[in-house]
């Protein structure tokens, strides 16, 4: 499946994703723009010979004159009361991220970008010059790797980089270990993250942090992540059941006002938004203690340092804003056999960060038994195995049963696996005994450090 970006004014203008061939005929996952900014998704059909501008400029038409207006982003630091839509409709009028005129330049506070890597050089001379292209005007880039076994990323930053890319390495194995690193190295008044295997859209950086400024009581800001690729039955999948994307429908996630459409706030902090994606006051999130070591990638935990750190935001009375116009490019994991991983790491994760939370706010031991009940029925939802739509005779579990299309997001009817399905429950009765075993192997490696 091809990606392409069509820009609906100025008469209309089609261009491949960051890093696509030229686009030919065949079935394309669009990214709809209006002014510039991204305002939905919708999936094409170019049939040979036809020309791909006038075939997808056709479909947004339609599709724009069969939806209504998306609202914009709320100009003061209220919560919304319009739920994250569970499709990407294409708004006739574009939103904007802040209230602030569109012909002044957007204030924006000073801001360190934290990348934490390891020995994957490749995918991360691609982020970082992306990120090198923003057009924000006061940021720097901290690359943290993490626990490295060779001198690759080092010599990446050192020779191709030079001075403006900043390295640190951090010992220990761990995503939230290395975040908390770049944490206590950066400069920033905002603390943005992202992955080693993603592409920033230029105003990605700018859409992400500006919300603080126009919101003092702000925590943490969110952003929209869309598939940079789509070649295999593994990352249409993951996509179709929803991938990283939250809706093109701007939010804030108010704790003194809590979301009456979100009866288990704040502990589904997966629809808050994901860590290739997200940004924190400094002074905030130092506050809360950053991220809890043992959580993230790295750690027997598996998974959920982001949503540790969304919810210790909240819990701590601040604001906590999705911007759908803060856009990345993500590239998915490529093989069953990874799909498979990620699906076990992301049910032990949820169940980690939760055991996170508990251990480190104790205090919110009632809201989250209140919620228990509801969290369970909305587990085995999440979870839930459902079949694909597919011709092709392939069984259950199979890499090419796929099924279902890409660019519905949260709305949980494309196909899932009965083994994905699974694993993702397994990983989730994990979580706990994996967080534990975390919090052990830490204490451990300190004892080991201070003998040494």
């Amino acid at each position: 499946m091809q990606i392409a970006e069509l820009e609906l004014d100025e008469g209309g203008v089609l261009r491949p994703g960051p890093g696509s061939p030229p686009l030919t005929h065949g079935e394309v996952f669009v990214l709809v723009r209006r002014g510039g900014r991204p305002v939905g998704t919708l999936l094409g059909q170019v049939s040979e010979g036809a020309d791909p501008k006038a075939v997808l400029m056709d479909l947004a038409a339609r599709e724009t004159a069969e939806t209504p207006a998306g609202p914009a982003d709320p100009p003061a630091p209220t919560a919304m009361s319009t739920p994250i839509p569970t499709s990407m409709p294409i708004p006739t009028s574009m939103p904007t991220p802040t209230s602030m005129p569109t012909s002044m330049p957007t204030p924006v506070p000073s801001t360190t970008v934290v990348v934490a890597t390891r020995e994957r050089t490749e995918k991360l001379a691609h982020a970082l010059d992306s990120l090198l292209a923003q057009d924000h005007p006061d940021f720097e880039i901290l690359v943290v790797d993490n626990a490295p076994v060779t001198d690759s990323t080092r010599d990446l930053v050192e020779r191709k980089y030079a001075e403006r890319v900043r390295y640190v390495t951090e010992p220990v194995p761990g995503l939230a270990v290395a975040h908390n690193k770049g944490v206590e190295a950066a400069h920033g008044e905002v603390i943005a993250f992202t992955d080693d295997d993603v592409v920033a859209d230029p105003r990605w950086l700018t859409e992400l942090t500006a919300p603080f400024v126009v919101d003092p009581g702000l925590g943490c800001t969110t952003g929209l992540i869309l598939p940079a690729r789509l070649r295999t039955p593994a990352q249409v999948l993951l996509e179709s059941h929803g991938g990283f994307a939250k809706g093109f429908t701007a939010r804030t996630y108010d704790p003194h006002d809590p979301p009456a459409d979100e009866p288990l706030f704040p502990f589904t902090a997966g629809r808050f938004g994901s860590g290739a994606s997200m940004a924190f006051r400094a002074e905030v999130l130092r506050a809360v203690g950053g991220f809890d070591p043992a959580t993230g990638a790295g750690t027997r935990a598996r998974g959920g340092d982001d949503l540790y750190g969304f919810v210790r935001v909240l819990a701590a009375g601040h604001r906590l804003h999705y911007t759908p116009q803060a856009l990345v490019w993500h590239h998915h994991r490529e093989t069953w056999r990874d799909l498979e991983t990620q699906a076990y790491g992301y049910g032990a994760g949820l169940t980690a960060y939760l055991t996170a939370i508990l251990v480190n706010r104790p205090g919110l031991l009632p809201a989250f038994l209140a919620r228990l009940p509801r969290g369970l029925a909305y587990a085995r939802t999440l979870t839930a195995s459902r079949e694909a739509e597919s011709s092709s005779g392939n069984t259950e579990g199979s890499p090419g049963n796929t099924g279902g299309t890409p660019g519905g997001h949260d709305d949980r009817t494309h196909a899932w696996p009965g083994r994905l399905s699974r694993l993702q429950r397994r990983g989730m009765l994990y979580g706990p005994v994996g967080y534990l075993r975390a919090r052990h192997a830490l204490r451990g490696a300190a004892r080991s450090s201070g003998a040494g």
